[in-house]
């Protein structure tokens, strides 16, 4: 059979320098190149742009209104396109009721399972369900949290009622709110808080509404009690008409979330609880993890029940073989990572009888420690014998290996990328001398010389999710890697238990920068107002002229650069402003320069041109952060919600890059990072480390891990076989942990 290849002719969507490529159809081809050369323009907006934009032509003018809109990416021709699902690294987001369970449409089934075999059976499939009225907690109404009063914050437990004790405003001792307390018979009022007994507080603090006689102005009345925290919530939460202001600002204040005291956070209503399955309710099978859950659905022994215990193990064994077994059906699809999220976006596919399909993933070895590489190997192949075209964007050397196909795209970033180095087989990489074929056959050495450790920030123990109550102890002053496999608890120690009790520790992840049409590297560096002030005094004239969100915006577009046109039942079309050209400034604004240059002409230069340009100091010291972190080749003007999580990253750092004295948790700093910026990471690090900072970097890379000052390494497996620390000290000596899985692969 003849080999089919996808065919670009002439590309030129962002930095790519009009090039011709072939893609071989029905095999694994892998990208590679530094960040920002143009793997991401040739995969992502031109290839997935056109193949979405003509799927969508398929369909009526009526139904492209609901779809997602595609623009036609700047080629000259595009053959042989396949049907694109693209993989990314989104997080799978959803609210408070969407749950592993709820995403991977194996609750469904588990649904089924019970309304069909469980004992005593108490309706359909629905009522088995948390987002149902029938089957949700009535108190919680299925989220299996509540918000209630955080008493910490609204009593003082060392005073009584005559003293104060209330804080809450409105309570003060002989207030109207106060004697409804103090004159209602239940308590002592001289009595501490603190001396209370269990019924007396809870009667002061949670009791449902009961009549009551208190004694006003001489006279007896009939009154309504309640405990304080029913009161608040009724006052400030449980009302129709919008919050208020001040009921606001009362919650942020003096409001708790915690776990619903009626289902204990279950989620579900008693009758559903009562219902089981060999003594396992719903809740109990769901909550477990998976690899547990597998064996315990193989041991029902109901001949009937087997076709649907089938389906459920089948999904079950595929998000364990990809690594996942230590994640539960419960956990809420907002908490998992962008790796942990692309991998359960995989599985689903997997499952698809579906050919013929070209599959396009984001660097999908992100967050997996090498040990669990080989599994995303075999899913990328499994796609493969399916009969589709897989295309990766990957930096990973373990995933590089098993391409059918390299492209090779650089040499460089931004402006000075966009062209195809290589293209070809792996071996036929390796003998090249691109960037990527220096770096794959290089080798780093383990730091046998870190620096000297004496004292330490420690958290509190903590058996937070899967840990064994374990502390953190970070050594300061130094450079500290917190390694282990996906799951072990390195996130849960360092973001939620030392971060908390560090406050005042910087994390910088790969979270966007908040960030919209309007903002840009000169925004967010902060160094926009400088250049918009070199322009003012130069010319003589108020410097909101040089900025498009204020003066100088062009009227026509209002400052975006781009005008939409509704033609009606057609899609809304976005066209570049005729009036500005899409630079976003009013034509007038242009006569003014500054050393030659109009404001147009600074927003399109690089970072690395604006640094030789501007002699500002202020304006030097942010960009050479910038190129420092290897966004030289970014431009000033460039929106920033166009840029990668590694770049959002990087940005981030350059910000702090000349401070001291401060702690910094980076979260996997190498992502979407090609090896020869990796040893740049490591330059950074190790500047903020010389200019007196504490840096702990939660890291699979094995370049980082090899050069940090301090390993605290989590394991030894995921999910409930994770949680503790097997290894705390020099880098050398983890080699002799037996335990550990990443020594061995060090």
């Amino acid at each position: 059979m003849k080999q089919e290849f996808i065919e670009l002719i002439n590309a030129r969507e962002n930095n790519l320098k009009n090039i011709d490529v072939q893609i071989p159809k029905g095999k694994i081809t892998i990208f590679t190149g530094v960040s920002g050369s143009g793997k991401s323009s040739i995969v992502f907006d031109t290839i997935a742009q056109e193949a979405g934009r003509q799927l969508n032509e398929t369909f009526s003018s009526f139904a492209r209104q609901f779809l997602p809109k595609y623009s036609r990416p700047e080629v000259d021709e595009i053959n042989n396109l396949s049907t694109a699902i693209v993989v990314d690294q989104k997080r799978l987001g959803g609210n408070a009721r969407s749950t592993l369970g709820t995403a991977t449409d194996i609750n469904s089934l588990m649904r089924l399972l019970f309304s069909r075999f469980a004992e005593p059976a108490i309706g359909y499939a629905n009522a088995y369900s948390f987002n149902d009225p029938s089957g949700m907690c009535p108190k919680c109404e299925g989220i299996g949290k509540i918000i209630t009063l955080n008493t910490d914050a609204a009593l003082d437990m060392e005073k009584s009622l005559n003293e104060g004790a209330i804080l809450l405003s409105g309570f003060a001792p002989g207030t109207w709110q106060w004697k409804a307390y103090a004159e209602s018979g239940f308590f002592d009022k001289d009595k501490k808080l603190k001396d209370y007994t269990k019924e007396e507080f809870d009667q002061l603090v949670y009791a449902e509404p009961q009549k009551v006689k208190l004694n006003y102005m001489g006279n007896e009345m009939n009154a309504t009690y309640q405990g304080i925290a029913v009161k608040f919530m009724q006052q400030n939460v449980n009302r129709e008409k919008e919050t208020t202001k001040a009921a606001a600002k009362k919650l942020k204040d003096y409001a708790i979330t915690c776990t619903c005291p009626s289902c204990e956070g279950t989620r579900y209503n008693e009758k559903v609880m009562s219902s089981k399955i060999n003594g396992y309710s719903i809740y109990d099978l769901t909550d477990m993890q998976l690899d547990e859950l597998m064996k315990i659905l193989m041991e029902i022994d109901e001949p009937n029940a087997k076709p649907i215990i089938a389906g459920i193990v089948e999904r079950l064994k595929s998000l364990c073989d990809i690594g996942l077994s230590y994640l539960t059906l419960t956990r809420e699809t907002p908490t998992l990572s962008g790796g942990e999220s692309q991998r359960v976006k995989m599985v689903k596919y997997l499952s698809s009888n579906l050919t013929g399909l070209m599959y396009i993933f984001d660097e999908p070895s992100t967050g997996l420690h090498p040990r669990d590489v080989y599994r995303l190997n075999e899913l990328l192949v499994k796609l493969r014998d399916k009969g589709n075209t897989v295309l990766v964007v990957e930096h990973d050397p373990d995933v590089i290996q098993i391409a059918d196909y390299i492209i090779d795209v650089g040499p460089n970033a931004g402006s000075g990328g966009g062209n195809i180095m290589y293209s070809g087989s792996y071996q036929g990489l390796l003998s090249s001398d691109t960037l990527t074929a220096k770096y794959l056959s290089s080798k780093t050495e383990i730091n046998a010389k870190p620096r000297q450790v004496s004292d330490f920030l420690e958290s509190r123990k903590s058996s937070l999710h899967n840990l064994k109550n374990v502390s953190l102890r970070i050594p300061k002053g130094v450079f500290t890697a917190v390694t282990g496999v996906a799951g072990s608890g390195k996130s849960t120690l360092v973001n939620e238990v030392f971060a908390k009790d560090f406050p005042e520790a910087i994390r910088i992840d790969q979270s966007p920068v908040h960030a919209n049409i309007r903002s840009n590297p000169a925004t967010f560096s902060g160094i926009m107002d400088a250049i918009r002030k070199a322009f003012s005094d130069t010319n003589n004239v108020e410097s909101g002229l040089f900025s498009y969100n204020s003066k100088g915006a062009c009227e026509t577009c209002g400052g975006t650069g781009i005008v939409q046109l509704n033609l009606s039942f057609m899609d809304v079309m976005e066209v570049e402003c005729s009036d500005c050209n899409g630079s976003r400034f009013k034509q007038d604004v242009l006569q003014y320069l500054y050393k030659g240059k109009n404001i147009v002409e600074i927003m399109e230069m690089s970072v690395a041109e604006a640094l030789d340009f501007f002699e500002v100091k202020s304006i030097q010291t942010k960009l050479k952060s910038m190129n420092t972190v290897g966004l030289g080749y970014l431009s000033l003007g460039q929106p920033l919600n166009t840029l990668s999580g590694g770049e959002c990253q990087r940005l981030k750092l350059a910000k702090e890059l000349n401070t001291k004295g401060n702690i910094y948790i980076l979260d996997e700093p190498t992502t979407g990072l090609h090896m020869s910026d990796v040893s740049n990471i490591l330059r950074i690090i190790n500047k903020l480390v010389d200019k007196g900072n504490t840096v702990v970097v939660i890291e699979h890379h094995l370049d980082v891990i090899r050069n940090c000052d301090w390993i605290i390494d989590l394991g030894p497996d995921g999910g409930t076989a994770g949680g503790e620390i097997l290894y705390e000290g020099p880098p050398v000596g983890i080699l002799d942990c037996e335990r550990s899985v990443t020594s061995k692969y060090l």
